[in-house]
């Protein structure tokens, strides 16, 4: 199909991926709904990707240019979510690579466009933001030709068209003159020039590979893919090929494609187009629609393994079932497994003691999953997070990151000097204009909850950014945390009496006048071992008072530990209770004897 274009745009985060999607939908005229018309970042709609200000799931629109219709694929740009971007790129014909005109490529530039070039997709580089006042395009550009070089594209995939652009006020120009640039149009007219339009034959029999995978209350499963041959009808009969290849008879109730940001409603569609249909109550990620007469399965989806995995059980503390909606294991279980569905990068595990294992592609993508869950009206209970391990040849192999990071040159001895205690090994070091830039090879372990660590010993201005590089053996040894928790003695309402003696101890998490149960973790101690405390105690009342008494006493503001914060916090002995309302830190064995005898074995 000659007037159809379906275009892929991949970057690292925070290169102004989704600010330029904005700027297609809305000089191409799309039509946009009155809610989100007004807004930035049209295409990330989920509450937490406006939040953290990444986007988590790849999404779809279309915008028409010139009389040719140009399907926009966004994909997630953090290499936690490079599941979405695997399969996702299947849809693609091309790519629009955004590549920051200061940062140049990062480690998710490298991931996202191996991927592309692996899939032989046409790929137009961008260089996004020249409007920076430290940019610098032309450094930039001969950084991504060394990329393109390094990751063995041909001839005619390391000689890309490059385009200039600014996101931010929707311009675009074959120059990084600024003065040139009017709007989108050029960028539109390249991706028209040199994006291949797709191959497929409409007078062929129908395959479809499914990509994506959501639900509708009245439609059901929504399955969206591209047509690879082929012409589908609504209420059309398919074969459904699932990837066992097991064939079963479906009919087709609704066939929709994208007009700007909406699915809709079409009589037919051609090869080529990408489409959502519902009607096959079973349908999965990786699987085909096909011809009822001559039915084809198309090549599966593969992705890469995850690295990181996490347990999850229903909330035991004392306060269970207080606070979610849904509680029980059952209900927990069947929505764990219904993510499966849409997330190949996620797998779940059912543990003898009925509790789940489940494994992901990093520290953010469980800590999604379980905000995710929680906003749902979920409550549970998840452990520490542990690398997943594997053995070859009778040796155990650890998950290796290649992590690089950016920040003002004074803080280069205390970054070394915490990645160097957590094993890191420093492969490159770059200083420039006051930045320094450092890449390590260091363990998956080594990282785990290091986020808010680098950006308390940055004072916020430091960037961090890792990928996975490879399973290699571990000959380092871990130590726990240097320091230990507080810990409730009893159950009640915290006073304010008692946190002020308290506090000497260490650094608290809760404030008077809260709610806690015997074994919650209310602080953490200053020295290494754990230290059960009585927070809830009542000053006694007497007919006396000292001249002054009570005035000079200052309770400290308590440190309040996100989500994020506490999964990274916990230990092996400890668990995350979460639900709709709160976060809790709590001991797996709540009694201080219990405790104790476990601790010795007994």
């Amino acid at each position: 199909m000659t007037n159809i274009r379906n275009v892929a745009i991949i970057a690292h985060v925070d290169h102004g991926k989704t600010t330029l999607v904005d700027a297609f939908l809305r000089q191409s005229k799309a039509k946009l709904d009155k809610d989100v018309a007004g807004k930035a970042q049209i295409m990330d709609s989920n509450e937490l990707e406006r939040e953290r200000g990444i986007t988590i799931f790849s999404k779809n629109a279309s915008v028409v240019w010139r009389g040719t219709k140009i399907n926009i694929i966004d994909t997630p740009g953090h290499a936690d979510f490079g599941g979405e971007v695997e399969r996702v790129l299947k849809m693609a014909d091309g790519a629009l690579l955004l590549v920051d005109a200061k940062e140049g490529p990062m480690p998710q530039t490298r991931f996202v466009l191996k991927k592309a070039l692996e899939l032989s997709l046409k790929v137009i580089v961008v260089i996004n933001k020249i409007d920076k006042t430290d940019s610098r395009p032309e450094y930039v550009l001969g950084k991504t030709f060394d990329l393109f070089v390094e990751l063995g594209a041909d001839e005619a995939s390391a000689f890309f068209p490059v385009i200039y652009s600014i996101g931010q006020e929707g311009k675009a120009g074959h120059s990084a003159d600024r003065g040139k640039m009017t709007d989108i149009a050029p960028l539109f007219d390249l991706i028209l020039k040199e994006i291949p339009p797709p191959t497929g034959d409409p007078e062929k029999p129908l395959q479809i590979l499914i990509t994506t995978i959501k639900g509708d209350n009245f439609k059901g499963r929504i399955a969206t893919g591209k047509i690879h041959s082929g012409t589908v009808h609504k209420n059309q009969d398919v074969i459904h090929i699932d990837r066992n290849g097991v064939h079963k008879k479906c009919r087709l109730t609704s066939l929709m494609t994208y007009e700007g940001l909406s699915a809709i409603e079409t009589p037919r569609a051609l090869a080529g187009d990408i489409v959502a249909l519902s009607g096959i109550p079973e349908i999965e990620i990786g699987d085909t629609v096909a011809d009822p007469i001559s039915p084809q399965p198309l090549f599966s989806l593969a992705v890469e393994e995850p690295t990181v995995k996490m347990t999850f059980s229903v909330n035991s503390s004392p306060f269970s079932g207080r606070e979610g909606q849904f509680t029980t294991s059952r209900q927990i279980r069947d929505r764990l497994y219904r993510e499966l569905e849409t997330d190949m990068a996620l797998k779940v595990a059912d543990n003898p003691d009925g509790s789940w294992e489940v494994s992901g592609r990093g520290e953010l993508h469980l800590a999604i999953l379980i905000e995710r869950l929680r906003r749902e009206g979920y409550e549970f209970q998840v452990g520490r997070p542990q690398v997943i391990e594997k053995t070859v040849n009778g040796k155990t192999l650890v998950p290796f990151e290649k992590f690089t990071l950016e920040a003002p040159e004074g803080y280069g001895g205390i970054l070394m000097e915490k990645l160097g205690s957590r094993h890191g090994q420093l492969k490159d070091m770059v200083v420039e204009n006051g930045q320094l830039f450092l890449e390590f090879l260091i363990p998956t372990r080594g990282l785990l909850g290091y986020r808010n660590e680098f950006l308390t010993d940055t004072r916020g201005t430091g960037i961090m950014h890792s990928s996975f590089d490879s399973y290699q053996a571990d000959p380092t040894s871990w130590k726990e945390r240097d320091q230990g928790s507080l810990v409730a003695f009893e159950t009640g309402a915290t006073t304010l009496y008692s946190l002020i003696s308290a506090q000497g101890r260490g650094a608290l998490f809760i404030g008077p006048g809260i709610q806690i149960y015997k074994g919650q973790v209310v602080g953490q101690n200053s020295r290494s071992d754990d230290v059960f405390i009585n927070v809830c105690k009542e000053k006694q009342l007497t007919n006396h008072r000292s001249k002054g008494e009570g005035v000079s006493e200052h309770f400290n503001t308590p440190k309040t530990l996100s989500l994020d914060d506490s999964i990274f916090y916990i230990g092996d002995d400890e668990l995350v209770e979460v639900t709709p309302k709160n976060i809790r830190i709590r001991k797996k064995v709540l009694d201080l004897r219990e405790s104790r005898r476990v601790a010795r074995g007994l």
